[in-house]
């Protein structure tokens, strides 16, 4: 169902696809001056016209946002959870010289030109027989992953357990980074895949990312460490079933490395959803009213993607033309987790 959904948001007839596409990108060069007087005033050379450009802003923005809705006195409990934090969580993270990288799956470019060209013949055919669908799933994941650095600054909004500084050796610090820098090896691998699979337009993906990463999003979260840590742990699980229906579907038709790629990927989210089910557990242990409250209040608002804000520059309703679905999908994966705390003891007592 996931793949269905996902494939309604980019159609077979949009322009991700390689073929007769690179022609619309042939527009006129621009020129962008800076004016020395004032920002909002910047002349653009468009062809033989001057015209004013206008400071950027996200295509797409939120309304109506709450912020530090956490009582303020409720961050001495993340504080006191540092401790737990370093031998709890902290250990699941992968020593990076042991963790599989990008190029395990791809050919090797500083082998022989000839070597290079081989394994990358051998991708191609193996992508050949992939239906358009499929890949549209497998571009929808790609996108998602890319959206990486709004991930980051979204957890670096809660208050109480953010990284203050940048490089702070705070535990939750080092575990938000550690966390990205391991996911960050996800949507590198997909993006080179797709580019030498050949498939695809990877410059309108390209723009579609760069969309959705100015446009950030919008969790609703409100800065609250207790719904922050609510919503990663579900959406972790959306992403563990994405990339393993992506897996199973790849391998059905032949390409065989494609489902090992989507498999590993899903395995590690599944390791990461482990690590932010296990943060909310504690809370509720700890905690328990407040988590309750701020559980309950996400419930209520529902748990909303990271792409709700995703765009192509040329369709506004991308997001809503399988949101329904995507709600579905949102609905099981509540259901899974509240029986998860309810199965652990935390939610019950």
């Amino acid at each position: 169902m996931a793949l269905k959904l996902q494939a309604m948001a980019f159609p077979s007839s949009h322009k991700i696809f390689s073929q007769g596409t690179i022609s619309s990108f042939n527009k006129p060069f621009k020129v962008f001056m800076a004016s020395c007087s004032t920002y909002s005033s910047i002349a653009t050379l468009e062809g033989d016209h001057m015209t004013e450009k206008k400071p950027y802003h996200p295509a797409k923005a939120p309304s109506n946002q709450v912020t530090h809705s956490m009582p303020p006195e409720k961050s001495e409990i993340f504080k006191s959870l540092e401790n737990w934090v370093e031998e709890n969580i902290l250990t699941r993270l992968n020593d990076v010289e042991k963790n599989w990288q990008p190029q395990d799956f791809l050919p090797i470019s500083h082998e022989s030109d000839e070597q290079f060209y081989e394994q990358v013949k051998e991708l191609r055919e193996r992508t050949k027989e992939i239906p358009d669908e499929h890949l549209v799933a497998l571009v929808a994941s790609m996108i998602t992953e890319e959206a990486l650095p709004t991930y980051q600054t979204m957890l670096n909004t809660l208050d109480g357990s953010r990284d203050e500084t940048g490089a702070s050796l705070n535990p939750w610090a080092i575990w938000v980074r550690a966390w990205t820098a391991e996911e960050n090896r996800h949507g590198d691998l997909l993006h080179k895949y797709l580019y030498l699979s050949g498939r695809v337009n990877m410059r309108q993906i390209e723009k579609t990312i760069q969309y959705l990463v100015g446009a950030g999003m919008d969790p609703k979260t409100e800065n609250n460490p207790y719904k922050g840590f609510i919503y990663t742990s579900f959406q972790e699980r959306a992403t563990f079933i994405y990339h393993g229906n992506t897996a199973r579907l790849v391998k059905t038709h032949g390409d065989t490395k494609l489902a090992q790629i989507c498999g590993t990927i899903a395995a590690e989210e599944k390791r990461h959803e482990a690590s932010y089910i296990k943060i909310v557990e504690k809370l509720f242990e700890i905690d328990p009213d407040e988590t309750m409250l701020a559980l309950a209040d996400m419930m209520k608002k529902t748990i909303t993607m990271p792409t709700q804000f995703i765009y192509d520059g040329q369709d506004h309703n991308l997001f809503q033309q399988f949101q329904i679905g995507l709600e579905l999908i949102v609905l099981k994966i509540m259901v899974t987790l509240l029986n998860l705390w309810l199965e652990s003891g935390k939610l019950r007592n």
